[in-house]
């Protein structure tokens, strides 16, 4: 698709797309200027940096784990802190089957406590 495209598929401005490309939320189009071409890899970009922002995240952060090579650390509670691997952050994976999945360990783990009833 080309960028009129892509503007129609995300509902945000041209300007907004180079923005991404330079600080490297997404990734530059096949294709040059002349001939840029956008794909699924531009759309999940644009749908993953827009989801953190409205998590929350300034860019400053988003780009630090984007570029996290060993995991981005989000503590829990003082006493746990969960680290996410940065492939699952980038491939754009629904997070709410393992949100799910963290609760229940945790619940799991709150129950085995010696110290549950506190």
């Amino acid at each position: 698709m080309n960028i009129r495209d892509l503007i129609a598929a995300t509902h945000i401005t041209e300007r907004q797309i180079r923005y991404l490309i330079s600080e490297g939320f997404m990734p530059p189009p096949d294709g040059g200027r002349a001939n840029a071409s956008y794909g699924q890899q531009h759309l999940d970009a644009i749908h993953r940096y827009n989801r953190l922002r409205e998590l929350g995240f300034p860019p400053a952060a988003i780009k630090l784990m984007l570029e996290a090579k060993e995991g981005i650390p989000f503590p829990v509670t003082p006493d746990v802190t969960l680290t996410i691997a940065p492939g699952l952050l980038k491939s754009g994976t629904d997070p709410r089957p393992i949100v799910a999945a963290v609760q229940a360990l945790l619940e799991d783990l709150l129950k085995e406590s010696p110290d549950a009833d506190r």
